[in-house]
């Protein structure tokens, strides 16, 4: 089988592999939402939910490391709940003077910052867990299990399609840039000139880029409308559920509900 080297898919045998895509995406938000919705500083459940990510990751054989690297995903979202440290609480946990100006980190604020930072991390964990388990078509078919509307699911399918063919396109401009692009040996600039030139054509390919991904897409709109598309993407039926997958759904949505009640119990 052909796979891009964009697509996170990695086919596998694993008991992660072969569940039924409709329960994994069900399973997989229902975490999500668990671990969003758990009390701040509720340590012993971020511990559970953790070992919980961590056992299927083993499970799937797709290696801990490699979704722990691809985890990092979750940085941004980290330092975006940065000055929650020095503006929510009471409590000073350290005082760091920048000049004339003393500025306080408060206990609260860190128990936040950390909390919001491990929800980010386990979070995007299973959602690569997710996406590397099971294939676009199987997710889109998912989608439309749990009544996901049929245009959200038709825009994530074309989005996710032609993706691909842009980044191919823009590929193209690139290597068209490098192959005009010499340099003489003693030249003290890089290829193709000083930066403040490369800038120019870079802008320029962004904008060519732009008008040919428009212009395409108008092409395979048209092309769509004239044999029949009417906003939905059709696919083969899908087997129904097998008992074992349904045992599986609600075993994981027990353990989910039961974590955040406990959650909500004591740290709420």
């Amino acid at each position: 089988m052909h796979i891009h080297y964009l697509d996170p898919y990695h086919p596998g045998t694993s008991p992660v592999h072969i569940l039924d895509p409709r329960i994994k995406l069900v399973l997989a938000l229902a975490y999500i939402l668990t671990t969003a919705l758990t009390p701040i500083a509720a340590w012993p459940i971020y511990i559970l939910l953790y070992s919980i990510i961590l056992s299927v990751e083993i499970i799937s054989q797709l290696g801990v490391w490699p979704i722990l690297k691809r985890a990092a995903l979750a940085l941004p979202f980290i330092l975006a709940a940065l000055p929650v440290i020095f503006t929510v609480g009471e409590s000073s946990l350290f005082t760091i003077q920048i000049g004339s100006l003393n500025v306080t980190g408060y206990t609260e604020g860190f128990e936040r910052f950390i909390s919001v930072a491990l929800k980010s991390w386990l979070s995007i964990q299973a959602a690569i867990v997710l996406a590397v388990s099971t294939s676009f078509p199987d997710l889109l078919k998912a989608m439309r299990f749990i009544h996901i509307p049929r245009l959200l699911v038709a825009i994530f399918g074309l989005m996710w399609r032609y993706l691909f063919v842009l980044v191919d396109e823009a590929l193209r401009l690139m290597r068209a840039r490098a192959a005009r692009s010499g340099i003489s040996p003693e030249s003290e600039y890089k290829a193709g000139g000083k930066l403040t030139w490369r800038a120019c054509v870079t802008g320029g390919m962004t904008g060519n880029l732009f008008l040919r991904a428009y212009e395409r897409s108008d092409r395979i709109y048209m092309a769509m409308l004239s044999r029949g598309y009417d906003g939905e993407i059709r696919a083969q039926s899908v087997a129904p559920v097998n008992p074992v997958s349904w045992m599986m759904l609600g075993f994981g949505l027990f353990a989910m509900i039961s974590l955040l009640f406990f959650g909500l119990i004591f740290w709420g």
